[in-house]
């Protein structure tokens, strides 16, 4: 039996290797996307694509493998942009998710609807063994919900409703299921960038 070829994604997170492998496998059934188990580099870009690509130099040189990284977040336009790269920390250096969800819903808790516009964005950088980089971005447009729906996904995803949703039938991606999310979201718009080269791999 060939061994599938192996990418290292550079996160401890476990859901985010699991949506990782589900995208890459339906144009790579032959790519093994791997969790990272080294120390974490510390992100200080103040860019997406900065982080990305401290975070997959990091990942390819403790491993000796190509590795991808995903730096992503969500910008809001009455913020400026914010969160954005600040988007795990927002509510500090917990990384407590549901805190970043509230305060952010608790700053916007006096705009109304046609204001809350926002993006996810992500962007993926791919290190070769070589030293060889690329970066790639992806964005999926959207808006705030006033209050967080659905139990499924994580981070922002329960206030976040995505753009194109018939209007009497609009969920939050809380209320999407995994496979939804994965064909329409900011990280599947990026992986159709990152697909040519993940060819090559």
């Amino acid at each position: 039996m060939t061994t599938p070829a192996r990418v290292v994604l550079a996160t401890h997170n476990a859901h985010k290797v699991e949506e990782f492998q589900a995208i890459v496998g339906r144009a790579r059934p032959d790519l093994e996307v791997v969790g990272y188990d080294g120390p974490e580099p510390v992100e200080d870009g103040v860019t997406f694509a900065a982080n990305a690509l401290i975070k997959a130099r990091a990942a390819a040189a403790h491993t000796g493998l190509p590795a991808l990284a995903d730096d992503s977040g969500i910008c809001v336009d009455v913020l400026g942009g914010a969160p954005g790269v600040f988007s795990a920390y927002w509510a500090g250096h917990r990384k407590d998710a549901r805190a970043n969800l509230d305060l952010l819903l608790d700053q916007l808790s006096d705009i109304a609807d046609p204001h809350r516009a926002a993006q996810f964005v992500s962007t993926i950088a791919l290190v070769r063994a070589d030293g060889a980089e690329d970066v790639v971005a992806g964005v999926w447009p959207g808006r705030l919900a006033l209050a967080a729906s659905g139990a499924g996904g994580f981070g922002y995803d329960p206030v976040f409703i995505p753009d194109g949703q018939p209007a009497d039938a609009e969920r939050s991606v809380g209320e999407w299921s995994a496979e939804e999310k994965n064909r329409a979201s900011h990280r599947a718009r990026a992986f159709q960038e990152l697909l040519p080269l993940l060819r090559g791999l």
